[in-house]
């Protein structure tokens, strides 16, 4: 219809690499040509100036992009693809794209997880799209309309919730005029998805080692009234690295107290063997044990990796969710997954789940998640069951630990 003529879309690093341009293969009948706007600046300028009708680019090279240009972007079209990632309207990218949005006739934006927290989250999303008609031209107004304060000290708000059971429909509302939802159920036809819960059980050094460590955090930490999600959190992971096995002590060095979620992987390669699995891990030390003791496993760094692994020649694949939970396209490569670490984020969960389970996988994917018994990876567990809200359901875990041993400082 000859409507766009340039399109911007911008990616996660990993999936602007290739992705979009494999499966734009698929399509070739439309012929499209694509310019990979990666590498150094000098290599980012060429790209650019490649005659193409599809530009790809990472959301980290967002700022870079709009400076180069001066704001004023030589594209009619932009597809933010995994949105969720400007979901932040303090970060550098959604302020500069903010500024270039003028640049562009048409914009669409991707995401499985439009709201990953709260609905706090959507208005940067939703104001690159439509340039704040639906919910504002800023964060502020759209708080102040919909939301109210939920955690405060009285000068500094934490957090916020809805301002009633209106506001939630009001939003919805508001923007169902600019939004669509496909699900992948109401369309393909996937395969089952297994979730195995695997209870670990340390030894009973590892047990009282654990004991001792969480009693003596909380009660480091007051009364429940004045735990902050910062707070909740440096003890969240003292505990989740103690239930994975290691900790790291205050001056940087690790130390090993046990190898339960190890021996316990062992296990499940053993019974899966010669089928490639997807390790999803949690921390620095988790990943240096792994690749200890599972000498044939790979780091996912890049596509060089993801082409190997879809090809079928990485038994073991290592992965943080948060440096691969979007977009890519793991499925032909294997269909087990394996919760090494846990995570408190339920948009990484959903989204490193959908590298197995998405459209083109062909068998049943087994999620297993190692849960050491007795820790705080049970809480995280239930909280990714119920797919609480992260920060809510990581300070409803601390308070509940806190009221446990009484919140006395004194105590002894």
């Amino acid at each position: 219809m000859f409507a766009v003529r340039k399109v911007l879309i911008v990616a996660p690093r990993t999936v602007a690499e290739s992705t979009w341009q494999d499966e734009a293969k698929k399509w070739q009948h439309l012929q499209l040509r694509f310019s990979t706007v990666l590498g150094t600046p000098r290599q980012r300028v060429m790209a650019l100036e490649r005659d193409a009708d599809c530009y790809v680019i990472s959301r980290d090279s967002v700022t870079w992009l709009c400076e180069y240009y001066g704001y004023r972007l030589p594209f009619d079209m932009l597809v933010l693809d995994e949105s969720s990632s400007f979901k932040n309207p303090q970060a550098k990218r959604f302020k500069a794209l903010r500024r270039a949005r003028p640049s562009f006739d048409r914009v669409v934006l991707l995401t499985g997880t439009p709201a990953p927290n709260t609905l706090m989250d959507i208005w940067s999303q939703i104001y690159l799209l439509d340039g704040g008609e639906a919910l504002g031209k800023t964060i502020t107004s759209y708080r102040t309309r919909y939301f109210r304060p939920a955690q405060t000290n009285g000068y500094i708000v934490y957090s916020y919730r809805l301002r009633d059971a209106k506001a939630e429909q009001e939003i919805y509302d508001a923007i169902a005029p600019e939004v669509m939802s496909l699900k992948a159920g109401d369309y393909l036809k996937l395969p089952p998805r297994i979730d195995n819960i695997i209870r670990v059980e340390m030894d009973s050094m590892a047990q009282k080692t654990y004991r001792t460590l969480e009693k003596e955090l909380v009660l480091g930490m007051g009364t429940d009234d004045e735990i902050t999600a910062m707070t909740a959190a440096a003890l969240s992971n003292k505990l989740l690295q103690l239930a994975n096995g290691s900790i790291y002590t205050d001056d940087g060095n690790t130390v090993d107290v046990h190898n339960a979620k190890i021996d316990k992987l062992a296990e499940i390669v053993e019974a899966n063997e010669g089928k490639p699995i997807l390790v999803f891990y949690a921390y620095k030390h988790d990943l240096e044990k792994l690749q200890q003791n599972f000498p044939e496993a790979k780091l996912l760094t890049g596509a060089v990796e993801m082409q190997e692994w879809n090809r079928g020649e990485i038994p073991m694949l290592l992965a943080h969710p948060a440096s691969c939970a979007y977009g890519l396209n793991l499925q032909a490569g294997g269909n087990i997954i394996v919760w090494f670490g846990l995570t408190w984020s339920l948009e990484q969960y959903q989204q490193a789940n959908a590298r197995l389970y998405r459209q083109g996988q062909d068998k049943p994917v087994i999620i297993n998640h190692l849960v050491t018994k007795g820790t705080i990876d049970e809480q995280v567990m239930k909280a990714l069951q119920t797919k609480a809200a992260g920060q809510d359901a990581l300070l409803a875990a601390v308070k509940a630990k806190i009221r446990e041993y009484g919140g006395n400082q004194n105590e002894t």
